[in-house]
């Protein structure tokens, strides 16, 4: 089940984007919380978040350096970086500002349903990946699900400003994701690289407006607060993000898009659970339909790769049978 190019099993990079998905949905609970304690806003939040992943990615660099013959020129660890910085800075700004102008529910709904489709289509017509009935199949029940979990309480609200916005943030999004597996089919990536590269980027392009919003939030716990953007900084940013790049290079795009909808499922229990907001039939519904086709996906994923290995060692023992 290893991909040739990064050596990577797709076995491991699908468990890798199962705790990456699992590890941002904890990000909304945190930043939840920050919320409650103190007036820092959700684009100052976004860069301290960048920032200090990047600092801790750059600590856990240190004690193990990569021989200089194993890294990729300069030039395009360069290009890599800054591709997948912006995509990952428009992934967020233009999230925030969509949940600020039609609503969290909305913008959730558009940017995480948006992305697997977007995704599916770039991966078809830039990669010639086939997602096939089965992954069609599962894609929408996914997308259903998340409609269910999201939108099945009511009351949300559709503005046309808002939505250009989250399908602009899914756009960013399907970007990283499909420059990530275009560069791990060619061998050119780097998972730790990458990510400390794409929050520099990140954090340069969200600092004036970070500024501009406020940096320094005003907190009647300061070490509470430091210790949930710690945490946000950490799980669901430093290490997260470095599953996920490693993850999204081996697996196919569309079962990474799909696999990450486990956010929402995450940020869902831990609403219940952690937050003490109600459980509902919605709830469970978007959960299971989720659940279902992320595990179906997976398990199909899993498979395709053991087929294509077992078709490669036929191959190979068949070339060295003496005559």
């Amino acid at each position: 089940m290893s991909h040739a190019a990064s050596g990577l099993p797709v076995g491991r990079g699908l468990l890798y984007l199962i705790v990456a998905g699992a590890a941002w949905g904890t990000a909304g609970a945190a930043a939840s919380l920050i919320d409650r304690s103190s007036d820092l806003g959700p684009v100052a939040l976004s860069f301290w978040r960048c920032a200090a992943g990047l600092a801790l990615l750059l600590v856990g660099r240190l004690p193990r350096p990569r021989a200089r013959s194993a890294r990729a020129p300069l030039a395009r660890r360069v290009r890599h970086a800054v591709a997948t910085g912006l995509g990952l800075a428009v992934f967020q700004t233009a999230y925030f500002a969509a949940v600020s102008a039609t609503g969290l529910a909305v913008a959730t709904v558009v940017t995480l349903g948006a992305g697997p489709v977007l995704i599916a289509l770039g991966a078809r017509l830039l990669l010639g990946e086939r997602l096939g009935r089965p992954g069609a199949a599962a894609v929408a029940g996914a997308l259903t699900g998340l409609a269910v979990l999201v939108l099945g309480d009511g009351g949300a609200t559709v503005r046309l400003r808002g939505v250009l916005l989250a399908l602009a943030s899914a756009a960013g999004y399907g970007a990283m994701t499909l420059l990530t597996r275009r560069w791990g089919r060619d061998g050119t990536t780097d998972a730790s690289g990458t990510t400390a590269g794409a929050f520099a980027v990140t954090s340069l392009c969200l600092l004036p407006f970070a500024c501009v919003e406020g940096l320094v939030p005003h907190t009647a716990a300061p070490w509470h607060v430091a210790l949930l953007i710690g945490y946000i900084a950490a799980v669901p940013t430093a290490l997260a993000y470095a599953l996920y790049f490693a993850g999204a290079a081996v697996v196919r795009s569309a079962t990474v898009s799909v696999v990450m909808l486990l956010e929402p499922v995450t940020a869902a229990v831990l609403a219940v659970t952690v937050l003490g907001e109600r459980l509902t039939a919605a709830t469970l519904t978007g959960t299971a339909l989720l659940l279902g086709s992320v595990t179906g996906l997976a398990a199909a994923e899993a498979r395709g790769a053991r087929a294509a290995v077992g078709e490669v060692g036929e191959v190979g023992e068949e070339e060295t049978v003496p005559v």
